[in-house]
């Protein structure tokens, strides 16, 4: 990873996607409440999206579905159950499984491992490939 300063590169102890579920609830709430969608299918395994889930199914009428991506870990890099927080309050359930032709087509949706930009060079995080 660069540094802010441009200064060149620092090693990254643990990376840690920060604000995605906020960011995920805000925009089901606003596109909720801008008619945007009839139905929504959120693809986490993650119980902090259990409230807002709830809270757009009852104020807007609107289902939402939970995908749960069932090889996902935690920070220890055990498998993590599907979360019984989203299964209570999703209106469709899912679960997707590690078939080898649903590995290959995630695996083609995913950004190169290393990617380039005015600013230089960077790589996604092990954890995430």
């Amino acid at each position: 990873m660069l540094r802010a300063d441009g200064g060149g590169p620092i090693r990254v102890i643990r990376s840690e996607e920060k604000g995605s579920d906020v960011n995920l609830a805000t925009h089901l709430l606003l596109d909720a409440f801008d008619d945007d969608y009839e139905a929504a299918l959120v693809i986490s395994n993650d119980s902090d999206l259990a409230e807002p889930i709830r809270l757009v199914q009852e104020r807007f009428r609107r289902p939402i579905g939970v995908a749960f991506p069932v090889l996902s870990r935690n920070r220890s890099g055990e498998r993590r159950p599907p979360s019984n927080a989203l299964q209570q309050v999703a209106a469709f359930r899912r679960f997707i499984t590690p078939s080898r032709r649903r590995r290959r087509l995630l695996a083609a949706c995913q950004f190169p491992d290393t990617l380039s930009d005015a600013r230089g060079t960077f790589s996604r995080p092990l954890e995430w490939a």
